[in-house]
């Protein structure tokens, strides 16, 4: 479980096949804080560390991506030197920044428009249109494992589009930074929308 509240960002050192896909994300906390078996969003991808280690001054930890993951997600896209949104998985006890993440993607989206707004920038995200039910404004959703809150939804025949604002903080603190229109990012759903939708069919 982890709450969309990214930690740092991470670089993909190395991508390897031992059977499933092998990625070496390189990363500054302590590879000695890393436990073998943690959960770790990855770009909002919750991934499970099988190894760590340390190289000079650099950590590093390995995660394995099945080809489900890599179909279903970006993680087939990324290659040595793409940005990684980090978050550790929550502990009791740890504040709950964002709101409820599961590190399940739902689909990808695609970044369509890119504008300031202020002192902040206003992204426009197309996504598929079976989620556009699940979006809602002032709704919360996941993309590339930050938590945002969605400012307008439109609905079109194929797709639906949403709006959100990045502070600056969020911009300069995530992968964001590097984002152009057209980069593709995994979204996540919030839980709550999920199930009132099941509800509502239900009833």
């Amino acid at each position: 479980m982890f709450t969309g509240i990214v930690r740092e960002v991470g670089r993909v050192l190395s991508i390897g096949d031992q059977g499933d896909t092998r990625i070496r994300i390189a990363c500054a906390r302590p590879a000695e804080e890393i436990d073998i078996g943690a959960s770790i969003a990855c770009s909002g991808v919750c991934l499970t560390v099988v190894a760590r280690g340390q190289e000079g001054e650099q950590s590093w930890f390995d995660v394995d991506a099945s080809t489900e993951t890599r179909t279903r997600t970006t993680v087939g896209l990324w290659r040595e030197g793409t940005k990684v949104n980090l978050e550790p998985a929550l502990k009791v006890g740890d504040e709950l920044g964002g709101h409820i993440v599961s590190g399940h993607v739902d689909a990808i989206g695609e970044i369509t428009s890119i504008r300031p707004e202020g002192a902040s920038r206003r992204l426009t995200v197309t996504a598929p249109r079976e989620l556009g039910r699940f979006i809602a404004p002032k709704g919360s959703i996941t993309v590339d494992g930050i938590s945002l809150t969605v400012n307008e939804v439109e609905d079109a025949a194929d797709s639906t589009r949403f709006g959100v604002n990045i502070i600056p903080h969020s911009w300069e603190a995530t992968n964001l930074s590097e984002a152009v229109e057209g980069t593709r990012v995994n979204l996540e759903i919030d839980t709550l929308a999920r199930y009132v939708a099941r509800l509502a069919e239900a009833g």
